[in-house]
């Protein structure tokens, strides 16, 4: 290995991302470093990207990404359980304080100090990344680029699921059906519960039939959304849109329980009347802890997870960012190095 590396690095905000050779990362003591095969982009690169979201003292070189697949080339001092040519993942958390009450209580992926590849720390949109030997996930045998949206897209919403307490005898609808819905759609389906699919793609929606969904509505059509009120026992968001509001309060059962996945910066309004008459549980969920991560590896080695993924090179990444913020991405994109 010579001593660079290219990544695709963000100058200003907004702004179309830089290719650059830069020097490519040693990994210190506890730290792995994985020579990548595939990255996932994220919506939440989106929120970066355009400066939403803003770390308090941006990574240099500030790459973005945190949905990153490949082997392991090189270990850092005390590292002693991974191995060169392992498998491995860089996924959104890249460490966390360990201390607070979320981290002893194994609700890891709330802690508020945590760091995060592509925001507090240079992320996977390059050939190299610097992972924590504690937090990168281990990843089974298969394709990069279909794995590499597991990282933060998958982890999500076995997050969300969970999060929601699923059980088998219960509907659970998936507001946006996207990568991250898709999976949702099919992981619900794993539990034994039934599926509504809501979006305003009919692609999104004829790929939710594909996948599980027993229902699917167009969220736009008010007769339709109508035809199902208080027809679901969890409603979980993935939609980066505060629209999902109206119709979810309206599919959603007295006492279910409402799952906030999608970064929404938009208020939206609650009668705290409706809330003291119905029971409903609102709440939300960050990607997923270590445990979770091992569990939706375990699920994908034995029943891998479809996704519809558009492989791009680095230097389309500022396009697929585009397209995410559009609302016109045809899927998951991932970078194929």
């Amino acid at each position: 290995m010579d001593g660079t590396m290219l990544a695709a690095v963000l100058g200003d905000f907004g702004a179309c991302l830089r290719l650059e050779r830069v020097p490519r990362p040693e990994p210190g003591p506890g730290k792995i470093l994985i020579r990548l095969e595939a990255s996932g982009v994220c919506h939440t690169d989106v929120h970066i990207w355009q400066g939403s979201v803003r770390p308090p003292q941006p990574p240099s070189p500030f790459i973005l990404g945190h949905e990153g697949v490949g082997e392991v080339v090189a270990l850092g001092d005390g590292v002693s359980d991974w191995r060169i040519g392992d498998r491995a993942g860089a996924a959104w958390i890249h460490d966390t304080c360990g201390a607070c009450a979320e981290c002893r209580s194994g609700h890891e992926s709330f802690c508020q100090h945590h760091r995060a590849h592509g925001l507090n720390v240079p992320g996977t949109f390059a050939e190299y990344v610097v992972a924590d030997a504690r937090f990168a996930a281990r990843v089974p045998d298969g394709d990069a680029a279909a794995l590499a949206p597991l990282m933060c897209a998958g982890l999500t919403a076995l997050g969300a699921i969970d999060r929601a307490g699923l059980r088998a005898d219960e509907c659970c609808a998936v507001f946006g059906c996207g990568g991250l819905g898709q999976y949702a759609v099919q992981l619900a389906r794993r539990r034994g519960a039934a599926v509504i699919a809501v979006d305003r793609d009919p692609a999104k929606l004829r790929q939710s039939r594909s996948n599980g969904a027993e229902r699917t509505v167009d969220a736009g059509d008010a007769a339709a959304v109508a035809e199902l009120a208080a027809s679901a026992d969890v409603c979980i968001n993935f939609a980066p849109t505060p629209a999902t509001w109206a119709p979810m309060l309206a599919l959603i059962r007295p006492r279910g329980r409402m799952i906030a996945a999608a970064m929404v910066s938009d208020p939206v309004p609650l009668n705290q009347e409706w809330l003291t008459a119905s029971g409903v549980t609102i709440t939300g969920t960050s990607v997923g802890t270590r445990a979770q991560m091992a569990a939706l590896m375990d699920e994908q080695t034995r029943h891998p997870l479809a996704a519809d993924v558009t492989e791009i090179g680095l230097t389309e990444v500022t396009d697929a960012l585009g397209a995410l913020r559009r609302g016109t991405a045809p899927g998951r994109f991932c970078i194929r190095f």
